[in-house]
């Protein structure tokens, strides 16, 4: 059900369960945890609030309000203000619309390029599919074990990958590994790994030596895996320019 605060914030007219859950489905989609694409909703749906208003709006617990909302502006969906009680702001939906298009475009833009340089070498059965996340985060755990020169991980949510396989990355750096990460700012960086800054990031990759690679979904619910070197170069290329950019 739609929080009943949020309800009367809300323009009448249209079905509000449906569409609030709609709204929170697709923010989760392209990243958000439940908690922060509600949040988000309710950001809108407020113009500002400090975190103990977004939770009662969101119905989302109070202890956790001030870290999603933080969260929230790590991610490019919302800013915060100095002062006590620190009050948040969301990100206009077109601006982040904007920004999730252009990702998009780029994540498409990879698999179409991998799409043609299979088409080109017509070597079948070179992008294999994992599902579910537990397996997922095994197969990079994997991947990292077997890095013997180069590992760049490229993603949104890098806290939940050191988590599940920050040993494996002290690991892989203690062992020489040249380790790079891509994430979104304010994220905790293991020591002697290089790290880019990108917001708004959608995807996960992950790249080793040049000759393996993975795409993950957001919620890291599934991925694609090639241990073909051709593919992961042209991947690995792609990153590089990414790391290139400015911002």
């Amino acid at each position: 059900m739609v929080p009943q605060d949020l309800s009367k914030l809300l323009a009448g007219g249209v079905d509000l369960d449906q569409e609030f859950e709609h709204a929170t489905k697709t923010l989760e989609s392209i990243g958000l945890s439940g908690y922060e694409a509600r949040g988000y909703i309710a950001l809108v749906a407020h113009g500002y609030g400090s975190a103990e208003t977004i939770a009662e709006t969101a119905k989302i617990p109070r202890t956790s309000a001030y870290k999603v909302l933080q969260s929230l502006c790590q991610k490019g969906f919302a800013i915060s203000t100095r002062g006590r009680p620190t009050i948040f702001k969301p990100e206009a939906p077109s601006k982040v619309k904007g920004r999730v298009i252009d990702h998009l475009e780029d994540t498409f833009a990879k698999l179409d390029m991998l799409h043609e340089v299979l088409r080109s070498k017509g070597e079948p059965q070179l992008v294999y599919t994992i599902v579910s996340k537990p397996r997922v985060l095994e197969k990079i755990g994997e991947l990292i074990d077997q890095s013997s020169e180069t590992c760049i991980v490229s993603t949104p949510t890098f806290s939940e990958i050191r988590e599940n396989v920050g040993k494996k990355i002290e690991q892989a750096i203690a062992r020489g590994i040249r380790f790079t990460i891509i994430t979104e700012p304010g994220q905790k960086i293991p020591e002697g790994a290089s790290v880019v800054n990108r917001k708004g990031l959608i995807a996960t990759d992950v790249i080793v030596d040049g000759s393996a690679a993975l795409i993950a979904a957001p919620d890291l619910s599934a991925c694609g895996y090639t241990d073909n070197a051709s593919l992961s170069r042209h991947l690995e290329n792609f990153l590089e320019i990414i790391m290139n950019l400015k911002e």
